[in-house]
């Protein structure tokens, strides 16, 4: 496996992985995968956080994408969505993208990373209750399922209500 940024070219296959990865029997399109669509095209896209995992035979087989966030004036980033192909689940993959995600966006001297997920699976990413950090949700009900990894650039000072990219606010 390699981890790598996207490539244009790994546009349709990540679109592909994303929505193998969300699929639901009753929605054609995941909203993972419109969200994805939307990050591309707005002022937070950052290039450089858009990972593709690929297998031997250089097929894409995952996803992570982070994208500028904010709290008040500071930038920050929001993770997601990390999309893995079925067929690849639990092998590693998405560990592997999480790691190369958090080491890109800590080189680039980010001070932490947000997300909305589960608290028992990204716990192993170093990801806390985001009000730990003085960090508020952007809705108050998602309580400690909105985490944050801190990284070497953070300041305990850096504190207020977390603004992911504008296209999570359509969800």
């Amino acid at each position: 496996m390699l981890i790598r940024r996207e490539l244009p070219a790994d546009v349709p296959d990540v679109r592909a992985v994303t929505a193998a990865a969300f699929a639901k029997p009753d929605t054609p399109v995941p909203v993972e995968v419109t969200l994805l669509d939307a990050l591309r095209d707005c002022d937070g896209w950052l290039p450089a956080l858009s990972l593709v995992a690929t297998d031997a035979d250089g097929e894409v087989i995952g996803h992570v994408v982070c994208t500028r966030g904010h709290v008040g004036a500071a930038p920050t980033l929001g993770l997601g969505p990390l999309s893995v192909r079925p067929d690849h689940q639990r092998r590693g993959v998405g560990l592997a993208l999480m790691h190369a995600v958090l080491g890109a966006a800590d080189a680039l001297g980010e001070p932490f990373v947000a997300l909305l997920g589960s608290p028992e699976y990204y716990s192993r990413y170093g990801f806390r209750t985001a009000t730990d950090h003085r960090i508020a949700p952007p809705d108050p009900a998602w309580g400690r399922y909105f985490q944050v990894r801190t990284l070497s650039a953070y300041d305990p000072a850096l504190h207020g209500t977390f603004e992911y990219a504008e296209p999570f606010t359509r969800l």
